[in-house]
C-alpha cells in the first residue's frame, strides 16, 4: 500500500470518527410530545361514523355498526369513561369509522397486498371546541376464513383501545 493510500485511509477514518456522533445524534428519537390534558376527560359520546360499503356482511360478519357496538361495549365494561347519549353532555367525542381504502377491485378482500387492508380509525374530539385531540388507525390483518376475518377485526379494535388507554392514562 502506498503512502498516499495510507494517508487517505487515515483521513477517511478520522473524518468518520468526527462525524459519527453527529450521525448517531440524528438517529436519536425525539422526546414524546405532551398529550393534550383534555384526553383525561371523563364523559364520552361515542359517534358512529359508519363503514365503507363492501365490508359487511362479507368479509366481516355483522352489520356496518359492528365497530361501534364493539367499542361501546368495551368502553362501558372498562369503566374509564362514562358514556353519555347526548354529545352536549360529553367532555370528549370518540368517532369510530371502518374504511376500505381504494385499490384493486376485489369484493372478497382476501388477496392481501394486492388489495389495501381495511382499517379501523378512532378520532377523539374535544366536544366544546371540535378540535381533534388524538387519532389512531389500525389495519385489519388479512385472513382466508370468516372466523379469522372476524377475529382480526376485533383485534384491530382492541389495538385502538390499548393505544387510547396508553395516551389517556395520566403518568404517575
Amino acid at each position: 500500500m502506498s503512502r498516499v493510500n495510507i494517508v487517505r485511509a487515515m483521513l477517511v477514518s478520522m473524518l468518520g470518527l468526527v462525524l459519527m456522533p453527529v450521525a448517531m445524534q440524528a438517529q436519536a428519537l425525539p422526546q414524546p410530545a405532551p398529550i393534550p390534558a383534555k384526553l383525561l376527560g371523563k364523559t364520552v359520546f361515542l359517534s358512529n361514523a359508519g363503514a365503507d360499503s363492501g365490508l359487511f356482511p362479507s368479509p366481516f360478519s355483522g352489520a356496518p355498526s359492528r365497530a361501534y357496538d364493539y367499542l361501546y361495549a368495551a368502553l362501558k365494561k372498562d369503566g374509564t369513561y362514562t358514556l353519555v347519549n347526548d354529545p352536549a353532555q360529553a367532555d370528549l367525542v370518540f368517532e369510530i369509522r371502518v374504511t376500505a381504502p381504494s385499490g384493486p377491485q376485489n369484493p372478497s378482500k382476501v388477496n392481501g397486498a394486492s388489495d389495501p387492508l381495511p382499517m379501523a380509525r378512532l378520532v377523539v374530539y374535544d366536544r366544546p371546541t371540535h378540535y381533534v385531540l388524538w387519532a389512531d388507525t389500525q389495519s385489519v390483518d388479512v385472513a382466508l376464513l370468516q372466523k379469522t376475518h372476524d377475529a382480526n377485526f376485533d383485534r384491530a379494535l382492541d389495538r385502538l383501545l390499548i393505544d387510547l388507554k396508553s395516551v389517556a392514562t395520566p403518568n404517575p
